[in-house]
Formats: C-alpha cells, sequence, structure tokens
C-alpha cells in the first residue's frame, strides 16, 4: 500500500506543470498584401511597405505570451498589377521571409513606446510558402500587436495581418442590435 501511495505521489508531481503556461496573445488567419496607399508611402509603426504590391493566398499564425511566434503564409507573391513588371507578376523573388513582431508597450509615467522585434530568415518558396516558427523577446508589455511577414533581404512588409473586407462584409443590420433572436 505505501508504495502505491508513493507512485502516486510521484505521478502527480510529475504532472504539474513546472512554469505557468503561455497564453495566446493573438492568434489570425488572414493577413494583408501591401497594396494601394501602403505601397512605399505609408509607414505601420514605423515599417515602410514594399514599392511594389503584394497579395496573399492565405496565412494564418499566433503569438503567445511567452513569445512563440508561429506563421504559415501560402501565396505570397507579386500581384499581377501593370505597375508590377512582368516578369514578377505572380511570383515571390525572394529566398526567405522575416517576421516583426510590434508591440506598444508601457514606459510608465504617461509615456508609450512602439517595440518592434525582427526574426531571422525562414525559407521562402517562389510559389510564397513559408513556415515561421520561432520565439521572440516580448517587451514587458505587448499591447495592440501587429504582426508583418517581411523581405528576408530588406526592412520593408509583403503582408500585415489584417483583412481587405469590403467584398466579403456583410450589409450593416438596420438599427440597434437586440441581443435576442
Amino acid at each position: 500500500m505505501k508504495r502505491i501511495l508513493i507512485l502516486a505521489a510521484i505521478t502527480a508531481v510529475a504532472l504539474v506543470p513546472l512554469g505557468a503556461s503561455a497564453q495566446q496573445i493573438l492568434s489570425w488567419g488572414t493577413m494583408y498584401g501591401v497594396d494601394g496607399g501602403f505601397v512605399n508611402h505609408t509607414d505601420i509603426r514605423g515599417v515602410r511597405g514594399d514599392e511594389l504590391p503584394w497579395m496573399v493566398s492565405s496565412a494564418s499564425g499566433s503569438l503567445t505570451t511567452d513569445g512563440h511566434l508561429m506563421i504559415s503564409v501560402r501565396g505570397l507573391v507579386f500581384t499581377r498589377d501593370p505597375e508590377v513588371p512582368p516578369e514578377l507578376q505572380g511570383i515571390n523573388d525572394e529566398t526567405s521571409f522575416r517576421a516583426l513582431v510590434s508591440c506598444l508597450t508601457d514606459e510608465g509615467k504617461g509615456r508609450v513606446s512602439t517595440v518592434n522585434i525582427t526574426t531571422g530568415g525562414f525559407p521562402a518558396t517562389r510559389s510564397g510558402d513559408s513556415d515561421i516558427n520561432t520565439t521572440v523577446a516580448l517587451p514587458p508589455s505587448c499591447v495592440a500587436p501587429i504582426i508583418f511577414v517581411l523581405s528576408g533581404s530588406e526592412d520593408k512588409w509583403f503582408a500585415v495581418t489584417g483583412a481587405e473586407t469590403s467584398h466579403t462584409a456583410a450589409p450593416p443590420a438596420s438599427g440597434p442590435p437586440t441581443g435576442r433572436r
């Protein structure tokens, strides 16, 4: 009986986590390719868009409180717009993509600053597929995080968390919501 109790106690201790588990800060199922007014003109938190428009077929990812960042991006390629040279349309000309995590952080005394953390490169195919799986050192507070997929060779973004909703959004409901069906 004593052996069973000792074995049960050891098993119970082994099942207790050694530290607090990481919590998800952000999870997404879509990203927005640099396009329109974001092309080479408008910075988002100090990060400039590429000089040519890009599109993304699909993207998903997550960021946890311990800095674990996972991104799966498919079809991140130049658009088929007239400003893109014909030989680049529909392809990715980078051999790697990087990720950038942008956080607003409280510096105290009423001051907030932007902290941008960039990963190393991850292989990218000519068809614009890449999987980024890494851990970044987040600041003590990471408020309103934005995730970018960057060029592997320069600090310009190709995709950012967000979506183009104009073609998929449902029309606004008339009147205030009732909360009942």
